[in-house]
């Protein structure tokens, strides 16, 4: 009696081994998507949110007139401008810290497998221990039964 277990790696290992954790830089982008990340690049930073800061303050002379104008300026040229890019720069840091959590946790899935694979030798060592061990009880069964 032997023991006989034969490890088959997963397919997806081999493909694992040649690609790293996904990240939004990796992404195809043709020639729009390429505008569009420039110009989301320029516009998604707190100094393009203080111009456009400066830029609505240039208007605000010509809304204190009434409340009514106040309230439009406030909404519609004051939010919309700074708040634009404020939120574009709170996407940015979101979006590398989302890469950031996604390396982590390849690195993890990949110490998580290597680990594995220290197990899996690990096992094999046992079994061939096993393996010496019932070959040595067979041959003592043996002997003890050749004696009766």
């Amino acid at each position: 009696m032997a023991i006989t277990f034969q490890h088959v790696p997963h397919p997806r290992i081999a493909n694992r081994k040649k690609s790293g954790p996904p990240k939004t830089t990796d992404e195809h982008v043709g020639f729009n998507g390429k505008v569009a990340l420039i110009l989301t690049t320029v516009v998604g930073t707190m100094w393009c949110a203080y111009a456009f800061g400066v830029l609505a303050l240039i208007a605000l002379p010509s809304a204190t007139g009434s409340p009514l104008l106040l309230i439009q300026w406030v909404s519609q040229t004051f939010i919309q401008l700074v708040m634009l890019s404020v939120i574009m720069v709170g996407q940015n840091i979101l979006s590398r810290a989302s890469d950031k959590r996604a390396d982590m946790t390849y690195q993890d899935a990949d110490a998580t497998f290597h680990e594995s694979q220290q197990i899996q030798a690990h096992l094999l060592e046992q079994d061939a221990a096993i393996n010496t061990m019932l070959d040595k009880v067979t041959k003592l069964e043996a002997a003890l039964a050749a004696k009766s």
